[in-house]
């Protein structure tokens, strides 16, 4: 079932058609609304197919609306639930993302963990050991899976780089791209890099709304649509270094080995910064400048691969409930 809270074209569709993965068999095309608002529509829409279908399991991933909507709704059902990515904490109460995953912790049934933080988490907070499995991590399933298929994408050469030095950026969050000054100060550091090389930045549409709302100019930056999931996988592979606010980059870029800046002032992702390629720069312009500095001069740097980012985490939680259930 695809929620339709992700609805954008380059943000759901061409997903799709990239990874293969068949037409839904229900889209409850919630689209887009305040958190209110969206967790309400996809709650009253899914309860009516929870009612129709009445499943032994609902399984919810990451961290975002849907995830806790659909969880709070097969909980109400007394229809076990099972949490993809659960324990992930940045202890940031401000984060939409972070009210997600505790809620959704809280009411499920399997709690299937990507990295050791997330366990150590769950059982501060009194979650039940029973419960609590360490599968690995399926968006890296998906990252080993694709990349010799990205590795063919033509995106460098369409975006006319060849073998000159460039960064990705990608920038998303409410917390940087909702607040006019701060998004104009993080638009005015990135032209600074893009005086000493290239800058690509896919721009999500939540982030393209507030640069035109706010007439904040990005001339100097090479602005470009939001890539699929091969395009994309192939431009931060060969990346210099990627500038993001992004969790799930924070993983891809520790696998691929690739230097990471994340403009935030934590992780719910610790495991990127003490085995990955990943450093939190929060938004302060010298911090971050002078951290793209340090890279670009020593960018040699061998990062541990998490333990269980093999590429088999699915398995593993097919495996468990197929025997829990």
């Amino acid at each position: 079932m695809h929620t339709g809270q992700h609805y954008d074209e380059k943000m759901s569709r061409v997903f799709f058609h990239d990874l293969k993965i068949p037409k839904p068999d229900i889209n409850l095309g919630v689209g887009s609304g305040s958190y209110a608002q969206q967790t309400g529509k996809i709650m009253i829409a899914f309860d009516a197919v929870l009612e129709k279908i009445q499943p032994d399991l609902v399984v919810v991933v990451g961290d975002v609306n849907s995830t806790v909507a659909c969880s709070l709704t097969a909980a109400q059902r007394s229809i076990k639930v099972a949490h993809v990515e659960a324990g992930l904490r940045s202890f940031d109460w401000n984060m939409p993302e972070e009210i997600n995953r505790v809620v959704t912790d809280r009411l499920a049934d399997f709690l299937f963990c990507t990295e050791p933080s997330a366990l150590v988490n769950l059982q501060r907070e009194g979650v039940d050991r029973k419960k609590i499995f360490f599968v690995g991590n399926v968006m890296i399933d998906t990252l080993l899976a694709q990349k010799k298929i990205a590795d063919e994408s033509p995106i460098l050469r369409d975006l006319h780089l060849g073998l000159k030095p460039y960064v990705v950026v990608t920038l998303h969050r409410p917390s940087n791209v909702d607040d006019p000054k701060l998004l104009k100060k993080i638009i005015g550091m990135l032209k600074k890099i893009a005086e000493k090389m290239t800058v690509v930045f896919p721009v999500h549409p939540r982030t393209q709304k507030n640069l035109k709302k706010w007439h904040i100019n990005g001339t100097g930056l090479m602005l470009i649509e939001p890539l699929g999931y091969i395009d994309f996988l192939k431009l931060i592979s060969h990346a210099d270094l990627v500038l993001t606010d992004s969790g799930g980059i924070q993983e891809e870029t520790t696998i691929l080995g690739v230097p990471c800046l994340t403009l935030r002032e934590n992780t719910e992702r610790p495991v990127t910064v003490e085995e990955g390629t990943n450093r939190v720069v929060g938004t302060n312009e010298k911090k971050i400048l002078k951290a793209v500095s340090e890279i670009l001069r020593n960018p040699a740097r061998h990062p541990h691969r998490p333990k269980l980012w093999d590429g088999k985490a699915a398995e593993r939680i097919a495996k468990i409930l197929t025997k829990k259930l």
